[in-house]
């Protein structure tokens, strides 16, 4: 983790207020018969306007699904009157991440599950500080969870944040485990409790849509080198394939590049035991007596 200066942290408050606006229109967006890719593109297009970039392709994730669902390069999904949707989005401003999620219940019958993840991201927002550990927060979400009747999940876990890197030191439980490591002053992490009517653990499932690159390496192949060039762009943050629809050959050159090392992808990650989750997620500055939440919403 990098030191946070003061004109560093603005950019992640700066990335936060776009988030914040980008969730607020996500709740009016998602209805029942609306497209997976026009709600994709739609938040691709407003984070442009808003003076953002995507930090990561935007998670559309339904029912037992809990991360990594994304539009896919040919999209024919829409949301359905029965779906708990998971919208998760990531926003930087030059490198600097606001990463954020909520939960929409389409079918009016999941409230006490999507309660139970908020209840669980205010508990640990009230426990953060300088000195705090994250097992320490851990057990406040996984208390919070129980308490609301579900379960956590143990297996998913928010995480610190830092320049062009979404997934950095370190990670924050969502139960009672890890080591003792303590926050600091000035620290960015990324709270996000999962909470599920299964038994609390999740897999991969059956597509992958969301990749990064892991590596430099040069590629002798021209069509993968063309691919390759427009994911460095990305520098080292997650994309999707619909990001790069209009390169030829994407999909043999995706599996070239994780072949050669260069690439990795990111599988669905779905509820092992089919149950419904909830997710709930803020970006937090750690100060000396609390956090900053910088994608509080008005």
């Amino acid at each position: 983790m990098s030191e946070n200066t003061e004109e560093i942290l603005d950019k992640y408050r700066m990335a936060g207020k776009i988030h914040a606006q980008l969730i607020t229109e996500s709740k009016q967006l998602v209805k029942p018969g609306l497209s997976f890719a026009e709600f994709y593109d739609r938040i691709a297009e407003r984070t442009k306007e808003l003076g953002g970039f995507s930090a990561f392709p935007t998670n559309i994730s339904v029912n037992e699904q809990a991360a990594h669902s994304t539009a896919m390069k040919s999209e024919e999904r829409v949301f359905g009157e029965n779906d708990v949707v998971k919208i998760d989005i990531g926003v930087h401003v030059d490198g600097y991440v606001a990463d954020g999620a909520v939960t929409i219940d389409l079918s009016g019958k999941y409230g006490r599950l999507v309660k139970a993840s908020e209840d669980a991201l205010n508990a640990a927002i009230d426990t953060v500080k300088a000195g705090v550990s994250v097992r320490e927060i851990g057990g406040v979400i996984e208390d919070t969870i129980r308490a609301d009747g579900f379960m956590p999940v143990k297996n998913l876990m928010g995480h610190g944040l830092d320049a062009y890197t979404v997934h950095d030191d370190p990670s924050v439980p969502n139960c009672r485990i890890g080591g003792d490591h303590l926050l600091k002053e000035g620290q960015v992490i990324a709270v996000e409790p999962f909470a599920t009517d299964g038994d609390g653990f999740v897999t991969d499932g059956s597509f992958c849509e969301i990749y990064s690159q892991i590596r430099h390496k040069p590629t002798r192949s021209p069509f993968v080198r063309k691919v390759l060039e427009k994911i460095s762009a990305y520098n080292g943050l997650p994309f999707s394939r619909r990001d790069l629809a209009d390169c030829e050959k994407l999909d043999m050159a995706l599996v070239q590049l994780q072949r050669d090392g260069i690439v990795t992808g990111y599988p669905v990650l779905v509820e092992a035991s089919g149950g419904y989750v909830a997710q709930t997620e803020h970006t937090l500055i750690v100060t000396e007596d609390g956090c900053e939440v910088t994608t509080a919403r008005d």
